[in-house]
């Protein structure tokens, strides 16, 4: 009996695995080995060993730069984030009138397509006839030049990424609504404040999904892309200042044809991913509440 059902299991997640192995798996190892060659896309590939990574550490600064933008990115935008999408989530978690609509519309903007949004908020921060510039115009605020700024570059996406913050919002509000009511009840008669309340059970329940997301906003923040190739028209101007990570990796990979030098760079960034990920689970895991949790 156990047999058949070890047999049975392994043919329901057969689809899963020839999946994993062709499409993941298999690639991963071949880049690996892509990252020890001179691979161009096109004819043979000669073994050059270390040398490509020799190269991103002693020779190349566009790699230390992208490699700066990303983490300035990832270490002002993920908490940013985070914040943003918890109050929001706090905020529609409560029950007034049409709130169905209100967390709709909070949500809509996470289900736009990032090219389509980079184009708008290209014509918002435009320094000319931007909606952003004419409103502190209006009142008498300094403007900025923005996205053709390289002070501004990349404060200005880490704005562009807070329209997407509906996203993890409704993971917060499905956590939040998962916290018992007679915690707070029982808070009350212990005479606790709303702000007591807040923080001694409702960030301490929710901490699961706050550590989910905050573990899935490092991972994308390393990853960030297309808004950068889209406002900087794919050159990671103005002087490299927009240049991510990722970016810079695609321009290796399909713009100069260096196919190796590329999958040395991937692997290490999933190092990094890696790393930091460990370090999350470290530093915060045994502090996140779970419900199965004594």
């Amino acid at each position: 009996m156990n047999k058949s059902r070890t047999l049975l299991f392994y043919l329901f997640i057969l689809p899963w695995l020839i999946g994993f192995v062709v499409f993941t798996a298999g690639p991963m190892v071949y880049s690996l080995y892509m990252s020890f060659t001179d691979y161009s896309g096109l004819g043979a590939a000669n073994w050059v060993g270390l040398e490509n990574y020799k190269k991103l550490f002693t020779e190349d600064p566009l790699f230390w730069q992208s490699l700066w933008n990303t983490f300035f990115y990832t270490i002002v935008g993920v908490p940013l984030g985070l914040v943003v999408g918890y109050m929001l989530a706090v905020l529609l978690n409560t029950k007034v009138r049409f709130m169905g609509l209100f967390r709709t519309i909070f949500y809509l903007p996470s289900l736009v397509p990032t090219v389509a949004s980079s184009l708008l908020w290209i014509l918002i921060f435009q320094p000319d006839f931007g909606i952003a510039n004419s409103i502190l115009s209006f009142f008498h605020l300094p403007t900025s030049n923005w996205l053709l700024s390289e002070g501004m570059v990349k404060p200005t996406l880490i704005i562009m990424s807070l329209w997407g913050a509906g996203g993890g919002m409704v993971i917060y509000l499905a956590g939040l609504q998962s916290v018992p009511a007679s915690l707070y009840e029982a808070a009350e008669l212990d005479g606790a404040g709303k702000f007591h309340k807040f923080w001694n059970i409702t960030i301490p329940m929710t901490s699961n999904v706050i550590f989910f997301n905050l573990i899935m906003g490092l991972i994308g923040s390393f990853q960030i892309f297309t808004q950068a190739y889209v406002v900087s028209s794919g050159n990671g101007g103005p002087n490299y200042k927009s240049l991510f990570y990722v970016f810079y990796l695609y321009q290796d990979a399909f713009k100069f044809f260096k196919m190796g030098y590329a999958s040395a760079l991937a692997w290490i960034l999933f190092i990094i991913i890696l790393i930091f990920t460990l370090i999350q689970f470290k530093v915060f895991g045994k502090k996140v509440y779970y419900e199965y949790d004594e």
